[in-house]
């Protein structure tokens, strides 16, 4: 079984919002069997729409609409999908009542004429109920083809894809299984591990893909197997992937829908009951920003210093000015200087420290742009590692952040 997702929206062509919506619903499809065909975003016209939607019935089972349900006059997705299914819009009542209840509740005015036209649904569709929002989804069908419209605006369209879209599909439709486990290495580029693995990936069932997906420091490998039996997926999945880590388990730091690298260490860091510091420098405070992304980061992380400017690394972090002017800021040393004594200000077990030019000019330093200095402090010392991590500006600081928690989680497996 196949779906079709289409966007709709002029902001998301000329590249005002990213569109997530795709993301999202694509990943809930799969995770239910139905694998996504293709994605397209086209424009709030009404022409543009009508052939998007032919095209994607003439290629995928589902057709997943999202954008363009709102009140104002721009908003004609509703009235095209009328027009494609030769239909008119009735009132629902439910719709209406509900929209009465949020303007009451919620927004404290009587409502306006232009929304209760958003109770006005095709009579040929399904009325999904928004309990987040005022523009309901719709179902329609034609033939054995399904069409749904959902609203864009994300909390509100995940709402509806959880409570209504995603049980319905459930319900009526008898689907493959697709399994997916991902591993994530790093350290190792995808041309090693691929020679590493050869074999292994030659000898997979035919029912088992493996796909690479390299990124900055890090290569996710994704195992993707499709059938009826899911037991039987289970098993091969699970058969294989002790296989791989039979051949690359000592670069495997984790897998994920599980936890990522970060995750792994604060999972770690926390049974342990270690704790952390970090300075950063050219990183920006990216470091300290994916640990406290992660609930209970309080547990173990003291706290963060970006020391961005060479005085701020003198003054605050108490870096030697001779140790500067000897090695320069871009150094070693300094970055050694720089775990330490954060390590020392915020009584922690361990820093990382991080000082390089991310460039695009030299700065306070004669360092060429890429090279950098991650530091990592610990109960038995510090030692500090320098990387050439190229030439683009956030390739630069994501590899680097990528490096340091592959450097921090070497390090606290030590204890």
């Amino acid at each position: 079984m196949f779906a079709e997702i289409i966007t709709i929206g002029d902001e998301i062509l000329i590249g005002q919002i990213i569109d997530t919506n795709s993301a999202y619903i694509a990943q809930e499809l799969n995770k239910i069997g139905i694998s996504v065909f293709q994605i397209s975003s086209v424009q709030d016209n009404k022409d543009h729409i009508l052939l998007a939607l032919k095209e994607a019935e003439s290629r995928a089972d589902i057709i997943i609409v999202t954008g363009g349900l709102g009140p104002t006059k721009d908003d004609i997705t509703k009235f095209t999908i009328c027009e494609y299914f030769g239909d008119t819009l009735v009132q629902d009542t439910e719709v209406l009542r509900h929209l009465e209840d949020l303007f009451k509740n919620y927004f404290s005015a009587p409502i306006s004429e232009i929304n209760r036209k958003q109770a006005l649904v095709p009579s040929k569709a399904i009325v999904l109920k928004n309990e987040f929002g005022t523009a309901p989804g719709m179902w329609l069908e034609k033939g054995d083809k399904i069409f749904v419209s959902l609203p864009g605006v994300p909390f509100e369209m995940k709402g509806l894809m959880l409570n209504e879209v995603i049980p319905k599909l459930l319900r009526d439709f008898k689907r493959e299984y697709i399994l997916h486990k991902t591993f994530i290495t790093y350290g190792v580029g995808e041309s090693t591990i691929a020679e590493k693995i050869a074999t292994w990936e030659d000898g997979l069932p035919n029912f088992i893909k493996l796909a690479y997906l390299p990124n900055l420091g890090m290569v996710r490998l994704r195992l993707t197997a499709k059938g009826g039996d899911n037991t039987v997926l289970d098993k091969a999945v699970e058969a294989e992937s002790k296989k791989l880590y039979g051949l690359i388990g000592d670069i495997i730091y984790g897998e994920e829908d599980g936890d990522s690298l970060e995750g792994l260490v604060a999972k770690v860091m926390t049974q342990k009951g270690m704790t952390l510091a970090i300075a950063e420098s050219f990183t920006g405070g990216k470091i300290a920003q994916q640990i406290t992304a992660i609930p209970g980061a309080s547990a173990y992380f003291k706290g963060g210093i970006v020391s961005y400017a060479t005085e701020t690394k003198i003054e605050v972090l108490h870096v030697a000015p001779e140790l500067v002017k000897k090695h320069s800021v871009v150094s070693k040393e300094v970055a050694e200087s720089m775990a330490i004594n954060v390590r020392k200000m915020m009584k922690s077990d361990f820093a990382i420290a991080t000082t390089g030019n991310a460039g695009p000019t030299k700065g306070d330093s004669d360092a060429d742009v890429g090279s950098v200095f991650i530091a990592i402090a610990s109960p038995s010392g510090v030692s500090a590692q320098r990387f050439t991590m190229g030439n683009h500006r956030e390739r630069i600081v994501q590899k680097s952040v990528n490096k340091a928690f592959e450097l921090l989680q070497k390090e606290i497996l030590k204890f």
